[in-house]
């Protein structure tokens, strides 16, 4: 019976995943504004609520906030990154607007994902949902 126990234990730890790959954490941010193609396909706005990690499934939505000041953004990952050790993501430019990083260029963070049950008044409005004037 002890190595079923130890068995589910071992079987937690390689399974479950923590910290970021979980997604959640804290780290340090920076923030970019490069036009370039993103691990997405996409285009890279800067303009546009989004973010880089190293892992996380791309489309995810996290939510970052600057414990310093308390301010939060919601951010759909859509790039790899960030490259620079000890960093956990990078952000777009109005992400970093958002936050009240851009002029120290980076900042300690939380993130965590949320649920994506539709649109977040932080984010641009879907179609859908956008008046017809």
């Amino acid at each position: 019976m002890h190595w079923l126990f130890s068995a589910a234990l071992v079987a937690a730890f390689v399974i479950l995943p923590n910290g970021a790959e979980a997604g959640h954490g804290c780290g340090r941010a920076s923030w970019y504004a490069l036009t370039s193609q993103t691990a997405s396909g996409e285009r890279m706005d800067p303009a546009q609520l989004t973010a880089a990690h190293k892992s996380m499934r791309l489309g995810t939505k996290i939510e970052v906030t600057n414990p310093e000041n308390g301010h939060s953004v919601v951010v759909r990952v859509n790039d790899r990154g960030p490259f620079i050790r000890g960093r956990v993501l990078d952000l777009s430019k109005a992400a970093a607007k958002e936050i009240g990083m851009i002029s120290a260029g980076h900042a300690r963070v939380c993130f965590e994902e949320v649920e994506d049950g539709g649109w977040h008044p932080l984010m641009r409005p879907p179609v859908s949902m956008r008046p017809v004037w």
